[in-house]
């Protein structure tokens, strides 16, 4: 990781200067997105890019660039720091105004940087599954926008690891969620079930994916809530994201999932997953 993407300009890393008037740095005012690499190539370019256009209409930033240019500048960061397998990272803030909470003026322009960094598949987690905790999900009601304020996902996350576990699944008032950085889904008699896509959770890219090769396979998917007991009942639980892929889950609150491996429905979805970028 050498290369940092500053506007329209790709300089060495070393060079980046964060202005301590840029609101995502004082308020977390942007958004921003995380691109899988695979051989060399940026996976589910068209997907990433409306999401971060959403993101981005939903909390009033202006793109500095069209959408169709920004891609552009993210496949000349990704040439001039070539990476085989990892991710590229990008964000865009509101810009650089004197602190105050309501928007800057305008003509305060937004600000666009990435990178890129090498970061291996999630292999040999995947064969042994990911033991996770539970936790009220504690933040915000806008989970769906892909905002730079982290700081629920930051300390439900923190939990998870002083406790020992790879994961935290969130619920509200027993009513699943997601994860602090990823989807989940459980299987139930054959059907694959995860909340709906709205305000509560992030609709992943991942997730978007597993979605169209189960029905791709004829795995039935239904898209509804699903509380704590019913969790714990579940034949196999998975979840979905840009690093973990789709990775099992074989132990909650230390209680294993059925056998405690990896379920058949889990396999199938990560075989199909895996068949979009090999």
């Amino acid at each position: 990781m050498t290369k940092y993407l500053q506007d329209n300009t790709i300089i060495e890393m070393d060079q980046a200067a964060v202005s301590p008037l840029d609101r995502g740095y004082y308020f977390g005012d942007g958004v921003y997105e995380v691109f899988r690499i695979y051989n060399g190539r940026l996976f589910e370019v068209e997907a990433h890019l409306a999401r971060l256009v959403r993101s981005c209409g939903e909390i009033g930033i202006s793109l500095p660039y069209p959408a169709d240019e920004i891609e552009g500048l993210l496949l000349r960061l990704a040439a001039a720091d070539p990476v085989e397998t990892g991710i590229l990272y990008m964000q865009i803030t509101r810009g650089c105004s004197p602190r105050n909470h309501a928007f800057p003026p305008e003509g305060t322009r937004a600000v666009l940087t990435g990178y890129c960094k090498e970061l291996p598949r999630p292999l040999a987690k995947f064969e042994h599954g990911f033991r996770v905790i539970t936790a009220p999900d504690i933040r915000w009601l806008r989970c769906d926008i892909k905002t730079l304020n982290l700081l629920g996902n930051v300390l439900a996350k923190q939990e998870a690891v002083s406790k020992g576990a790879d994961e935290v699944i969130l619920h509200r008032s027993g009513i699943v969620t997601e994860c602090s950085s990823s989807n989940l889904m459980m299987v139930k008699n054959g059907v694959v079930r995860t909340h709906p896509a709205n305000h509560l959770i992030l609709h992943g890219v991942t997730r978007q994916a597993v979605l169209r090769v189960a029905g791709e396979l004829g795995v039935e998917v239904a898209e509804a809530a699903f509380d704590l007991d019913e969790l714990r009942t579940a034949d196999e639980v998975f979840l979905t994201g840009t690093t973990t892929e789709v990775m099992p889950v074989v132990e909650i609150d230390g209680v294993a999932v059925k056998g405690g491996l990896p379920g058949p429905v889990t396999r199938q979805l990560h075989e199909a997953f895996e068949k979009l970028f090999l």
